[in-house]
């Protein structure tokens, strides 16, 4: 079932859903089992698989040269989705992001989960690859997730990459997008960075998922704003509870958000992590309740592969 209709027919109802990573090359299936087996009790609407790009490692030869060698460190995207799908009858939501594949490459990831009935995805531009200042995509693939999206509208209206096929099966992908609450990093402000999400809406994306936050206020005002610049599409937030006193300084650094002073004085007067963990527990929990009464459609979970986490939080909610 397309996310929408999972929307659509909850009727006001907030849903649970989680996201997770593929696991390190040369894991098997089996540790996103160990996974999803406890997070499966709470009955999530569907799982979403992120996708990750390459990145570059340097191998040295026993000549003293340095070989630049391309690998991507969690492959499996597709194939998870399916085994998912195959293993627990829950849906999933693949991730595709621009940076890293051609336009012919995304055509044939998206021909793949259309055979595998998998009928949702979540388009994404994607970060940069960890080793470059800036984004840079493929030379021949899209530059912003916007084109993404006007890609897989085209496939959803029959029309290919090559215009000459004839009798083509259109696809039938329910479409989901990316917002930032507080921005993304890259957007001059948030007005700027609205008009983008609303283009996006506009050429067909049905939903959008948050970036994270931890001030609901960000998520409320985000949402309002949404409104009056006339997207008027699901708005999922995203969560993800704070854990250790590191990702005090780590998540605010690599996705931009900011801690309410109410969370960052909780936390700073923790003296172990173990403290950190529970003050973190609660404070989402909290968080959750108060946008499942505002009529949040979905709370979205950030597992980062800890069920036990997650778990924790969707048994005082769901």
């Amino acid at each position: 079932m397309k996310v929408i209709n999972h929307l659509n027919k909850a009727k006001g109802k907030t849903l649970f859903s989680v996201e997770i990573l593929p696991p390190l090359k040369g894991k098997s299936i089996q540790s996103i089992y160990d996974i999803l087996d406890p997070i499966m009790d709470f009955k999530p609407s569907f799982v979403d698989v992120t996708y990750h790009r390459e990145e570059y490692v340097y191998k040295k030869h026993s000549n003293g040269l340095l070989e630049k060698i391309s690998m991507r460190k969690r492959p499996g995207t597709v194939g998870i989705c399916a085994a998912i799908i195959n293993h627990y009858k829950v849906d999933t939501v693949p991730h595709i992001i621009c940076g890293g594949f051609s336009r012919e490459e995304t055509e044939n990831a998206l021909i793949d989960l259309s055979f595998l009935g998998i009928d949702n995805v979540l388009l994404l531009r994607g970060d940069a690859i960890k080793s470059e200042p800036v984004f840079e995509p493929d030379p021949f693939g899209h530059k912003y997730a916007l084109d993404l999206v006007m890609q897989v509208v085209n496939m959803n209206k029959g029309i290919y990459l090559d215009e000459d096929l004839k009798d083509v099966a259109s696809s039938n992908f329910c479409i989901g997008v990316a917002g930032y609450p507080e921005k993304h990093f890259e957007a001059p402000n948030l007005r700027s960075d609205l008009k983008f999400l609303k283009a996006k809406i506009d050429a067909g994306a049905e939903y959008i998922v948050t970036q994270m936050f931890f001030d609901n206020s960000k998520y409320f005002e985000f949402v309002d704003k949404c409104k009056e610049a006339g997207i008027n599409v699901p708005i999922i937030p995203g969560l993800k509870p704070i854990t250790t006193k590191k990702q005090c300084t780590s998540l605010p650094k690599i996705f931009h958000v900011d801690l309410p002073d109410v969370l960052y004085d909780a936390i700073d007067r923790c003296k172990t992590d173990k403290e950190v963990k529970e003050v973190g527990i609660e404070f989402c929990i909290e968080q959750s309740k108060e946008l499942m009464k505002r009529g949040a459609p979905c709370l979205h979970y950030y597992t980062m592969g800890n069920a036990e986490i997650t778990c924790r939080i969707a048994e005082k909610l769901f």
